[in-house]
């Protein structure tokens, strides 16, 4: 992924990439943390494992969607080996842009099925 001039080159976003962004919207995060809140979010429908998350952050780290963070909690709490990631203001522009995207989207469903007699 190059770095993209506006958010909407970059949709639509996987459901793992929406979610990590989801995930970083609040806090920085380590990785661990980062597939621990995609479960919560998702109640368990998508457990990320190692390969699809760390995949994903490199391609998002290119992308300047997020970025790694210099901060550490205290290292007596830490691993010093964790990684932690923070969304960019990009990645805070296309998290945007995507909800809009899917809620745009739910509306249209719903406006079909209604019409529809199945």
């Amino acid at each position: 992924m190059s770095k993209p001039q506006s958010p909407h080159e970059l949709l639509p976003l996987t459901p793992p990439v929406f979610h990590i962004l989801l995930a970083l919207a609040g806090e920085e995060r380590h990785g661990y943390g980062i597939m621990q809140d995609v479960a919560r979010q998702t109640g368990d429908a998508l457990q990320l494992g190692p390969g699809t998350l760390y995949g994903c952050l490199k391609r998002m780290l290119a992308a300047g969607l997020v970025e790694e963070s210099d901060e550490r909690p205290d290292p007596a709490l830490d691993d010093e080996r964790r990684r932690y990631y923070r969304m960019t203001a990009l990645g805070k522009r296309v998290v945007r842009a995507e909800a809009q995207r899917l809620a745009g989207a739910v509306m249209a469903a719903k406006a079909r099925l209604a019409g529809s007699h199945a």
